[in-house]
C-alpha cells in the first residue's frame, strides 16, 4: 500500500477490477470526490452494501472529511481512477474505492485498528474489489500494531493483544456474514445509532451499531 469529481454514470468494469486496484493516502483534493463516493454507497439505492433503507440523510460532510485527513492518527485511503486503470496512469479526479483506518492506542496499552468509510463504487461491487481494499487496509494496520521486535518475551507477554475494530449496522445479516467470512466476530459492544442528526436519520427505532473485532495475526502484520 502506497502511504504517499465527476461522478460519471458508467465505470469500465473490463479495466477496472481486483488485479488493477492500488491505493494511496487521502489528500484535500480528494475532498468532493470522496464526499459523492460514501454518500452514494451508503445512501442510494444502488450496489449491495447501501443503507438507503435504513438511514436517510447524508453519510458524511466535507469538514468530516477535511477533519479526518488531517488527523494523523487516521489514515485514510483511496483507490482512485486512472486513464489506464494502473498506477501509473493518469488520475480521472472519480474514486472508485476508500477505506479508513483509525490507531488508537490508549494509556493502558490498548491497541486497535478502527476500520472505516470503507466503500466500493457501486458499479464494482461483487468483483473483488472491496476484499483487496479491506486486506490491504488490515496490512496496513497490522504493521503499525504489532509488537515492537525488540522488546523481551516478558514485555511482549505484558501487552494486550492488537484487535482490528469496526462498526455495522443491526438489521443487515448480509453485511455481518461478509464480514464473520473475514474473521471478524461480535464482541457484544452496541448501542443505539445517534439520533443527532449528524449521521443521517434512522428509519426504525431499533437501529443499533454492532462492534465487530478481530486479533491482528503475524500473517496479516507481515502482509
Amino acid at each position: 500500500m502506497n502511504e504517499n469529481q465527476t461522478n460519471n454514470d458508467n465505470i469500465n468494469n473490463d479495466n477496472a477490477n481486483k488485479d488493477s486496484v492500488f491505493l494511496r493516502q487521502a489528500e484535500a483534493s480528494d475532498i468532493d470526490a470522496l464526499e459523492q463516493l460514501l454518500n452514494r454507497c451508503y445512501r442510494q439505492t444502488e450496489g449491495w452494501t447501501n443503507e438507503a433503507d435504513l438511514i436517510g440523510g447524508i453519510r458524511i460532510t466535507q469538514d468530516e472529511l477535511a477533519s479526518t485527513i488531517a488527523n494523523p492518527k487516521h489514515y485514510l485511503f483511496v483507490y482512485p481512477k486512472t486513464t489506464t486503470s494502473e498506477r501509473d496512469g493518469e488520475e480521472t479526479g472519480e474514486l472508485l474505492g476508500c477505506i479508513g483506518v483509525d490507531m488508537q492506542v490508549n494509556a493502558a496499552g490498548d491497541k486497535k485498528a478502527y476500520i472505516g468509510m470503507f466503500a466500493v463504487h457501486p458499479e464494482l461491487q461483487g468483483q473483488g474489489v472491496g476484499n483487496v481494499i479491506l486486506q490491504a487496509a488490515e496490512t496496513f494496520a497490522g504493521r503499525h500494531l504489532q509488537p515492537d521486535e525488540q522488546a523481551t518475551d516478558s514485555q511482549a507477554t505484558d501487552k494486550k493483544p492488537a484487535r482490528l475494530t469496526m462498526s455495522i449496522l443491526s438489521h443487515r445479516p448480509e453485511l455481518l456474514s461478509y464480514y464473520q467470512r473475514r474473521g471478524y466476530q461480535l464482541n457484544g459492544n452496541k448501542m443505539p445509532f445517534p439520533n443527532d442528526g449528524n449521521n443521517g436519520e434512522p428509519k426504525r427505532q431499533d437501529l443499533e451499531l454492532l462492534e465487530l473485532e478481530k486479533p491482528v495475526s503475524q500473517k496479516i502484520c507481515r502482509g
